[in-house]
């Protein structure tokens, strides 16, 4: 499928790396092996040059026990099996050979005094031997982090560009940057040109989300503002009575409809316009949510108690606080019983706290717990839970079977 595939370089990676230590591994054990044959044959020569003109006898053969040296006779004498022996304190090696006697044994001595290294001798081609397996050691590991790390580079390439990209701030250069030609045919191509796919597909939508949000905001709002105009038209003629209050009852849901649309704004907006950053007071805010929901406890006898303990200001978007309390209050409001209360609205430092009473037994005691926000009023609690971590504001709902109290945090 691919010309040159990731799994492929790896493969050659590998192979490459194996390859050049196999080679590395045998040039050495080839090298330790001539030079040992070298050094035994230096050792022989050297031996038989000391004795000159007599030349040592380094192998014999016997067939008696009797002419053994002295140090293997009774050795010699347990019967041993055929085979080759070694006797390190003698420095003696023998092999015990059948004979035409089958009473006993030959044995040919091969005696290795001077060709053998000494131990000190031994302990320096140990830690050459080390140093040799340790430098090997290094050579494989540098040469396997070089070669995988040019098998795996287009994939390193990848993640630090798509590092280095704002999903919500897409340029020109980000689609550079991530263009499906720079990594080739293969699996990280492949995977580029769906991320490249991705970027493409998020642009439209926030191009889409722009559109729609800067018509829908003008398209939706008009219709409120012609009914809201109306409205006042009317409230300045004379009305009956029953004609009062079908007014009151289309202002209300006119009220209702421009809370949603702006709702709906707040939530769909991807990029904002800059007012999060806005500095505002929350009384004000919380004054103006009492006044808009008030008439939910027309035929209600409930008190709204305000205990504004300090006057608090609030960064972030007004009209995402402003949407949050309101739907606090009303669900306040709407979720009281009747002749049952006050309803508590708290202000504190950093947080307001909304109380209100939705049980008639007020003996039992039960232990608040929280409770899930995507329940209440109409678009339900999970919008402000929404719009609190959009501005990092924190949301909960508790409640027990006397009350609930709904705490908005910043």
């Amino acid at each position: 499928m691919y010309r040159h595939s990731l799994r492929t370089r790896v493969a050659i990676a590998f192979a490459v790396c194996v390859a050049v230590l196999s080679v590395a591994w045998g040039l050495a054990f080839f090298a330790a092996i001539r030079f040992t044959e070298d050094r035994v044959l230096q050792h022989q020569l050297q031996r038989a040059a000391e004795s000159y003109p007599a030349m040592p006898m380094n192998l014999r053969g016997y067939d008696e026990i009797g002419r053994l040296p002295e140090s293997l006779r009774e050795w010699a004498q347990t019967n041993p099996h055929e085979g080759l022996y070694e006797f390190e304190e003698k420095e003696l090696h023998v092999a015990v050979v059948p004979t035409d006697n089958d009473q006993q044994h030959g044995f040919v001595v091969f005696d290795v005094a001077g060709i053998e290294a000494a131990s000190s001798e031994d302990w320096w081609w140990l830690l050459f031997i080390t140093g040799a397996v340790g430098a090997l050691a290094t050579l494989g590991f540098a040469l396997g982090v070089v070669v995988m790390r040019k098998a795996v580079a287009p994939v390193a390439q990848l993640a630090e560009a798509v590092a280095d990209i704002d999903p919500e701030r897409l340029s020109a250069e980000d689609h550079k940057r991530i263009e499906a030609s720079r990594f080739g045919d293969d699996e990280v191509g492949v995977l580029a040109r769906t991320i490249e796919k991705t970027l493409e597909r998020i642009s439209a939508f926030v191009e889409r989300e722009r559109y729609f949000t800067s018509s829908a905001s003008h398209e939706l709002r008009t219709p409120i503002t012609v009914i809201t105009g109306a409205l006042e038209l009317l409230e300045q003629s004379n009305l009956s009575a029953t004609d009062v209050k079908a007014l009151d009852r289309v202002r209300r849901a006119t009220l209702d409809m421009k809370t949603t649309i702006e709702m709906f704004l707040c939530l769909a907006r991807e990029t904002d316009d800059g007012l999060y950053d806005e500095q505002f007071l929350v009384m004000p805010l919380v004054s103006k949510a009492i006044d808009q929901q008030r008439y939910l406890l027309t035929r209600q006898f409930v008190d709204v108690d305000i205990d504004e303990l300090a006057n608090p200001k609030v960064n972030g978007h007004p009209q995402a606080f402003s949407i949050a309390v309101n739907n606090l209050v009303r669900n306040a409001f709407e979720h009281t019983l009747h002749t049952h209360g006050p309803i508590t609205i708290r202000i504190k430092e950093h947080e307001l706290l909304v109380t209100n009473q939705v049980s008639s037994d007020a003996e039992k005691r039960h232990a608040p717990t929280e409770v899930s926000s995507s329940r209440g009023y109409g678009l339900g609690l999970g919008i402000v839970q929404r719009l609190c971590e959009r501005n990092g504001w924190s949301f909960s709902l508790l409640a027990d079977e006397k009350r609930v109290v709904a705490r908005l945090s910043w």
